[in-house]
């Protein structure tokens, strides 16, 4: 988190990251056309010769000041594929909490799995892992055919026992719930420096 002093907000980084086609678009898209457009950016998406980032950001109106600063939220997403690894290593910087959306079909369990690592990777290139970094658990997809059951995401994707929620993103199903744990889980951090 940093602060915009001429703008007296505090700002959050929320980066979304998992599987490729697992989710993490959607999401976004979801929310991007939710938020009432005074409060919020437009989408972008930045792209390179073969990358590409979805990014806005939004003053959440509802939360309390901070400090007598505004919170402001920055939302991104980044490609999983695997050959898109530069482009995650410069977006998960500074990050202040990670979504991880996993795609809960059986066989796309090892793609989950791969990603997970991957993330891991990415943080520990900013001195930081998982363990001491705010993060949590979207199984998304939870509407298709074949997916695995929560205990088994939990047991291979979630050693760490992080929250966790069922969604189906393309519905908006558990998406703004999920975007609410991490604004949550965003605060404490600021609670946590006060103290």
């Amino acid at each position: 988190m940093h602060i915009d002093w001429k703008k007296q907000e505090i700002v959050f980084k929320i980066v979304y990251f998992g599987p490729g086609l697992g989710g993490k678009t959607t999401n976004l898209e979801y929310i991007h056309s939710k938020i009432n457009p005074a409060l919020r950016s437009e989408l972008i998406s930045f792209k390179t010769k073969q990358d590409r980032t979805l990014y806005f950001d939004f003053l959440e109106i509802g939360l309390a000041p901070i400090n007598g600063k505004k919170p402001r939220f920055h939302l991104y997403t980044i490609p999983g594929q695997a050959q898109y690894g530069f482009g995650r290593k410069l977006v998960i910087g500074g990050v202040d909490v990670i979504v991880f959306v996993a795609d809960s079909q059986k066989a796309r369990m090892k793609e989950n799995v791969d990603s997970l690592y991957d993330l891991e990777e990415k943080l520990r290139l900013h001195h930081r892992s998982l363990a001491n970094t705010p993060w949590l658990m979207q199984y998304n997809k939870r509407d298709l055919p074949h997916i695995a059951g929560i205990d088994a995401l939990q047991d291979r994707l979630n050693s760490m026992r992080v929250p966790f929620i069922e969604a189906v993103a393309t519905e908006g199903i558990g998406v703004f719930d999920t975007l609410k744990q991490a604004i949550r889980l965003a605060l404490l951090q600021t609670d946590q420096k006060k103290s």
